[in-house]
């Protein structure tokens, strides 16, 4: 399969979405969850981080058995894992069940930035099915964490492997990311949930526009999901309609993917179906094309295909 590194430099926007299948075509059996997270209560076997408890763990667990329930009757039969905060480092539990379940997963893992061997051990993942390494700062000034020098070795890395940099910011990190976007701009970068719009506030546009701004970096792709925390935070979602259609025409339906944030989506008064129906069912202004984009296409390019 094309590599997405050649494929963007080689393809417009135009031509990219043209080659994905088109919605009437699309099985509904090959659509991807572009992000989930998984674990276990065997705690055993799999044990907490530091500082994290049993009592942590809500619900109890979420087993790919316990996904599979909710997604494989949407027609949702690949995932992207997303590494649980309660194991932080330790990707052990991912990463059996990317080995338990060829074909269906594949993983963005977490790392100590500042460890040894930045580069070996993404390497070293990136041969167990990982195809991204999730960064979230946890407090203090951005700009210094974006620019550790650990972090540099990351993007670094990213870049020459074809992996992904996947962020889970607030939108007040969206100026620091765009600078080291510029800095790195072979760097694969996804932003999680819309950088986190609509949170804690309604989505306003200055924060909205700095979100799009980041669309002049080719390998930068944005994670349309969990719905369930953003705007009005209740189904149908309707009210996200306009940030979704925003990305939409600068990013290109190519650079958007759909996610769920299981198990969180399906807490109570949210549903999985209430997710996916969203961009399948209720947005008028996404063509069948852009549907095969975000609910397939752009998920299997980012995290499914060879990387180089």
């Amino acid at each position: 399969m094309t590599s997405r590194r050649r494929f963007l430099t080689s393809a417009s926007g135009t031509a990219l979405a043209a080659q994905l299948p088109s919605c009437a075509s699309l099985p509904v059996r090959d659509c991807i969850d572009a992000h989930v997270h998984v674990w276990t209560a065997d705690t055993a076997r799999y044990p907490l981080a530091s500082g994290f408890t049993k009592a942590d763990m809500k619900p109890a667990s979420f087993t790919p058995e316990e996904l599979f329930a909710h997604c494989k009757p949407e027609g949702v039969n690949r995932i992207v894992l997303i590494q649980m905060s309660y194991y932080q480092t330790d990707n052990r539990y991912m990463l059996d069940m990317i080995a338990a379940h060829p074909g269906v997963f594949s993983g963005v893992a977490i790392i100590d930035e500042n460890a040894p061997d930045v580069r070996g051990r993404m390497r070293a993942l990136k041969a167990q099915g990982v195809r991204g390494f999730r960064l979230y700062s946890k407090g203090g000034d951005i700009t210094s964490w974006l620019s550790s020098p650990g972090m540099r070795e990351m993007w670094t890395v990213a870049a020459d492997e074809n992996l992904n940099i996947c962020l889970l910011i607030n939108p007040e990190a969206l100026g620091p990311v765009s600078r080291m976007c510029a800095q790195y701009p072979r760097t694969p970068v996804v932003i999680d949930h819309f950088a986190r719009l609509g949170m804690s506030a309604p989505v306003d546009r200055a924060g909205l526009d700095r979100l799009l701004h980041l669309s002049k970096y080719p390998f930068v792709t944005v994670k349309t999901s969990a719905f369930y925390a953003l705007g009005k935070k209740q189904p149908p979602y309707l009210d996200l309609a306009p940030m979704i259609r925003a990305c939409r025409d600068k990013f290109g339906a190519e650079r958007l993917m759909w996610a769920s944030d299981c198990p969180f989506q399906v807490d109570p008064g949210h549903t999985y179906h209430d997710s996916i129906a969203l961009i399948r069912d209720r947005l008028d202004f996404l063509t069948w094309s852009d549907k095969a984009a975000l609910l397939r296409g752009t998920a299997e390019r980012v995290f499914f295909s060879s990387p180089a």
